[in-house]
């Protein structure tokens, strides 16, 4: 890590611990940053609550993607309400329409893999 807290929302999140969303809310957390689990099932990621409404989430740094691009529309409004700095494309979730529109409007976005960035220290 950079030094830098970077509040992080995990679009996707779930309470399945055999989901990449479930392990990335554990190292993003474990690694100082302010997590905000976001999906569609209620639970629990260690001390996290999913979050399950569409309320925006103010002064977040990075979105980080695990749902698939054919699902994504339907949270278009919730990302840009978030206004994030940037938008991470995990494996399996690229978009080029998303992707189109951040850039749009000047947000960062970047196609990866958030454990493996933050393994590697570029998170």
């Amino acid at each position: 890590m950079n030094g830098l807290i970077k509040p992080t929302i995990i679009l996707g999140a779930s309470p399945n611990p055999s989901r990449y969303s479930f392990l990335a809310t554990l190292r993003l957390e474990e690694a100082g940053h302010t997590v905000y689990p976001v999906g569609i099932k209620e639970g629990m990621i260690g001390n996290n609550s999913i979050i399950t409404d569409k309320n925006c989430i103010k002064e977040v740094d990075t979105i980080t993607i695990y749902i698939g691009a054919k699902k994504q529309a339907e949270w278009y409004n919730y990302i840009f309400q978030c206004n994030p700095k940037r938008i991470i494309m995990n494996p399996g979730t690229e978009n080029p329409e998303l992707w189109s529109m951040a850039r749009e409007k000047g947000i960062e976005c970047e196609e990866g893999c958030t454990l493996v960035m933050l393994a590697t220290g570029q998170f």
